[in-house]
């Protein structure tokens, strides 16, 4: 599906890096984040330092933006902006100096749904320069430290969330294990990279039994800590440097847990729709294990899988430039008086 050639800013601020890009139709003319090191000393965000540290990163950030697409700020026609889901004071930063910057441009604003942006990065164009997209109708999943879902994706504006998380994202379950074995944030990344060295049998964790397409993780969550109350106490030494076999064989056995929950629901939604077409995104799409089980069934299955590059997994602004170029296309415009908020409507109505 090819997209108009119009050039949209994107600017996203939804949690703690603040993102922005310049796209010209499908094609990454610059995409940079400045990130927040802070956070990692208080073992999560803080919505407040992350707020401050938006307003401090957007100018600079944009400005770079701009200079390193080559262009000039006459030759932009939208500006796009992350109205939500995402942390309250985030928000309000970005939105503001989103509405602010395009009205001192004469410039037509598009809010964007932050799951939906994630979904459409499937249609930006790679560095080989090659289109490789699903095609519509596919399923997404969307896993994220805030949101587990799968969506039936229609079109760009078209999208059903048919299944979804009942309590807590498969992302924040990683996180939280992490940190239960103090392992410092973000701890996703660190049980993945352990994971690979260990083995997934050693420790059994149970699904959650939860209806029909829909996910539960804190029941998961519990189990983890109890067993490793109950372990600890019994062997205080059990995570010493010198048994760090049992790390890598706890992070495998998390890991292969949480990827098992994720795909089991997913291959019965693809049983029920039909749709082979799937793709992932989100944070946890760079997971390897979730990659690696994608690619096993594209394999044994016949899906056809998408999976986004490492860079367009986690919260980037090139995404949100992408919603706005379809948006643009569709002459789907915010105003002044939108108010971002951190619970949007859910995708199936995810225009804005």
């Amino acid at each position: 599906m090819r997209t108009q050639d119009y050039i949209i800013l994107g600017i996203e601020s939804s949690c703690d890096d603040t993102g922005v890009a310049v796209v010209k139709g499908s094609k990454v003319l610059s995409n940079l984040v400045a990130s927040q090191k802070v956070h990692s000393r208080f073992g999560g965000v803080v919505p407040e330092l992350a707020s401050r540290a938006h307003q401090s990163n957007l100018i600079p950030t944009i400005t770079l933006a701009v200079e390193d697409a080559g262009i000039s700020l006459s030759e932009i026609d939208a500006i796009a902006y992350t109205n939500g889901p995402g942390l309250s004071g985030s928000l309000l930063v970005g939105a503001s100096f989103a509405k602010s910057f395009a009205w001192s441009l004469d410039l037509p604003t598009i809010p964007v749904h932050h799951m939906r942006a994630h979904i459409l990065a499937h249609f930006l164009v790679g560095d080989s320069g090659e289109e490789n997209h699903p095609e519509f109708p596919f399923l997404c999943l969307t896993v994220s430290g805030g949101h587990t879902q799968i969506v039936r994706v229609d079109s760009p504006s078209e999208m059903e969330v048919i299944g979804s998380t009942l309590d807590d994202a498969a992302g924040e379950a990683f996180d939280k294990v992490a940190k239960l074995i103090g392992l410092p944030y973000p701890g996703g990344p660190l049980i993945d990279k352990y994971s690979k060295l260990g083995n997934p049998n050693r420790f059994i964790f149970s699904h959650s039994n939860v209806d029909h397409l829909n996910y539960s993780f804190s029941g998961f969550k519990t189990q983890v800590l109890r067993f490793l109350q109950q372990t600890i106490t019994s062997d205080p030494n059990f995570f010493s440097k010198e048994n760090n076999q049992n790390l890598f064989d706890f992070c495998a056995s998390v890991q292969s847990t949480i990827i098992s929950m994720l795909m089991s629901k997913l291959e019965l939604a693809v049983s029920e729709s039909g749709i082979t077409e799937i793709a992932i995104a989100g944070g946890v799409s760079a997971n390897s294990g979730l990659r690696n089980a994608l690619e096993l069934k594209s394999e044994s299955d016949d899906w056809n899988v998408f999976i986004p590059p490492l860079k367009y997994c986690t919260d980037n602004a090139a995404m949100v430039a992408v919603v706005g170029v379809f948006d643009f296309s569709e002459k789907r415009f915010g105003s002044l008086k939108d108010v971002p908020s951190p619970r949007l409507p859910d995708l199936s109505n995810p225009v804005k």
